[in-house]
């Protein structure tokens, strides 16, 4: 079992900047990547950013890359995405996923954006950015 716990989301201005943190707990922290997806009201949940487990390779969305940045702290069993310039299509609930496979990078590099291969969620953190 592994608990996630999101926190960071809010209200912000369009242009502003949000951290959002995923803290852990119960797993091996540091063998599983970690992704975040957002779904907004009336669509689909889509990827957003994922991280390998050592923190060396970070893969995003098309629609958040140069804007949005992924670490982690496996120190802390700790996630943390920056996100600069948002914009109000940025509005979302935002989960955050442990993908269901240790220490699996290859299968990760492969399937990386398919939120059915993540296994445990958070319970989301809404981010709502207004114009």
């Amino acid at each position: 079992q592994v608990q996630l716990i999101e926190s960071g989301g809010g209200l912000v201005q369009a242009g502003g900047s949000l951290r959002l943190s995923c803290a852990a707990s119960g797993r091996t922290f540091s063998s599983y990547a970690v992704a975040w997806f957002r779904q907004a009201p009336g669509k689909e949940r889509e990827f957003v950013a994922a991280i390998s487990s050592t923190g060396r390779t970070t893969f995003y969305a098309d629609s958040v890359k140069g804007r949005f940045t992924l670490s982690r702290d496996n120190g802390k069993s700790t996630v943390y995405l920056q996100m600069n310039s948002l914009k109000p299509e940025d509005t979302a609930v935002y989960y955050c996923a442990v993908y269901g496979v240790q220490n699996g990078m290859v299968l990760w590099v492969h399937s990386y954006s398919d939120y059915d291969r993540y296994d445990y969620w958070g319970q989301g953190t809404q981010v709502t950015v207004s114009s």
